[in-house]
Order: structure tokens, then sequence, then C-alpha cells
């Protein structure tokens, strides 16, 4: 028998795909509606437990509510006022709605049930790749695009690694960047103890609604800003309210910058590693349950409202027949 396996279960009606590593007794949940991860079972702080916040049961996954672990594409965080303009023209993605209904966030693939490919396990690592070909024009409003998208999961003795690609298949170069929505739950104890540390230089400031503020008055140095908000050493979050995107991460000498998150009162520890892009860290204050309970780490290929932004426009066109890839991934007892 092999190390690593990859084998099937449900949550009610859903089916699910689960990824094991039968050595280091650890076990990855993934749901088949919008692949979000549901559980991340490992030793952690010396005992077995989900480290991963996700969806509890069937109702949350169909609502997919406080889009725990999403898959966050062709956009990731907001849209301000849903609309953007692309290549000289503008879109509404919610034509009709008005006030606060005018909310779009996250992208469109939370709800679709994407097909399951080249599932693999050996002695080396168990994958698995989610697929699926639903963005096109007639999907959703305000996006006349044309995409195909992949999500390859990732289990061997390190962690869990995230590939995403999204190739353009239609005629026309394309909006489309990439965010994961990951939340943690290292432990019972309160956040407020737990330590973070995110190798940032800066941070990306925004108004109320958490909109990055027009041209170059995003880019802040973190060595300007509020120092609530400077985690370039590992420290407590204490009170500190975080719903911000941190960026210029620095990098390892193996080309990954790493987000890290650790109960120093079980010594549970993780690590959330990406090769570009920017992090968000979210500490839940406004989740619909749960609040303050974990923290999300969500590495994301551009900074929120990047389809408004003439900064992001060279990251986020995608032309016709191109694809794009992101990697990221957690790393256990970090």
């Amino acid at each position: 028998m092999s190390r690593f396996t990859v084998t099937r279960s449900t949550l009610g009606a859903n089916e699910l795909v689960v990824l094991v590593d039968a050595d280091a007794d650890r076990e990855v949940r993934i749901a088949r509606r919008g692949a979000p991860v549901l559980s991340i079972t490992t030793r952690a702080g010396g005992v077995q437990r989900n480290i991963a916040d996700g969806f509890r049961d069937e109702n949350e996954l169909v609502g997919h509510k406080g889009s725990r672990f999403a898959i966050m594409t062709p956009f990731a965080n907001r849209v301000n006022d849903s609309r953007y303009t692309f290549e000289g023209k503008s879109y509404d993605l919610q034509p009709g709605a008005v006030g606060a209904d005018r909310a779009a966030r996250h992208g469109f693939l939370r709800g679709v049930l994407f097909d399951v490919q080249n599932e693999q396990g050996d002695d080396d690592k168990a994958s698995v790749t989610f697929a699926t070909p639903v963005i096109r024009p007639d999907l959703q409003p305000g996006y006349p695009f044309s995409l195909d998208f992949s999500v390859t999961f990732t289990l061997d003795e390190h962690g869990l690694t995230v590939d995403a690609r999204t190739r353009n298949v239609g005629d026309n170069a394309a909006p489309t960047f990439f965010g994961w929505h990951p939340y943690f739950r290292l432990s019972d104890n309160p956040i407020e103890g737990w330590e973070l540390e995110v190798p940032a230089d800066k941070i990306i400031a925004t108004d109320e609604g958490f909109i990055p503020l027009p041209g170059t008055r995003a880019w802040q140095s973190v060595d300007k800003a509020d120092r609530q908000f400077d985690f370039r050493k590992p420290r407590a979050i204490g009170a500190t309210a975080l719903n911000h995107t941190y960026a210029d991460l620095q990098l390892g000498t193996d080309g990954k910058a790493r987000t890290r998150l650790r109960d120093p009162a079980t010594g549970a520890a993780i690590a959330v590693w990406q090769e570009k892009g920017v992090m968000l860290v979210f500490t839940s204050d406004t989740a619909e349950r749960d609040a303050r309970k974990s923290v999300a780490l969500e590495p994301m290929e551009c900074m929120p409202d990047a389809f408004n932004r003439d900064d992001c426009a060279p990251l986020i066109t995608l032309a016709p027949g191109e694809e794009r890839r992101f990697i990221c991934g957690v790393e256990f007892d970090a």
C-alpha cells in the first residue's frame, strides 16, 4: 500500500475528494462543488486536530457564505461597485442592482460543480485536479470572456500545494487573476495570543469599504503605516482587526514568501507560501459565524479591485491562447 492515497467521501449529497498521508496520519477533504478545502486533519501542537475552519455542513457548503477556502477567480476579493473598465470598455457585473446589493466578490466559481481529473497517489504524494470550462460569456453578466480553469491540490510530507491554471480560450484578451481564501484555526485559544508574521514591505491603503486608494496612494510603506499593522517580525495579533492586503513580499532563498501563524501556547504553527502576488490577512471580525476564532491568510495574484487599476492591468491581462499559473500552499508544523 502506498503512503499517499486518494479516496472519495460525501457531505450530504455533495461529493468530496480526500487526500490521505497514512504515515503522518494526515487528511485533506475537498468538495467538488466550488473546490473548497473543508478540513485539514493533522498533528498540531502535539494533538490531532482539524486546523482548517472550512464549511462544516452541507448548508454552509451550498450557501458558500463566508467564502471559506474559496477558489477566487476570475477576480479575488472586491470589484468596486461591481463595475470595471477593461481595454477602454465598461462592464457591469450586477446590472439592475442598487445600493448595498452591489457587492461583487471572489469571482464566479464558488457554486460550480468541478470535473475531477488526474487522481494520483503513491509513496511521494497524493494529488487531484479540479477543472471547469464554465467561464464563458453567458455565465456572468458583465464578463463576456472565455476561460478554462483548473486547480490541482497536492499533499506531500511537507504540506498542501495549490496549483491554479487559467487559459484564455476566447478570441479577445481577458481580465483575470486568482486568489485562495483559506481560514485557519490552530487551536481553541483566542487568536489575540497567536503570533503572526507577514514578510511584506508595503501595505495597501484602502477606503472604509476596503477598496484600494487611487494611484500611488494605495502603496504605503509598512514603515510609515500604523504600527499595529507591522508584522514583519512575528508578534501577537492582540486586539488588531485585520482585513488588510500586504505587498512587496520578501522571498526566501527558495523563491517563496512565507506568511506564518503560530499559537505559542500549543506550538501549533503553519506557513502559507507563495511565489508572487500579495497576501490578504483577515482576522474574521465580520465572519458570519465564529468571529475572531480563525485567521484567513489569502494569497492572491493581485490586490483587490485590480480590474479598475492601471497599475494592475499588465498583471491581470491574459491574451488569447495564453495560460497563467499561480502556485501557493500551506506548510504544516512550520
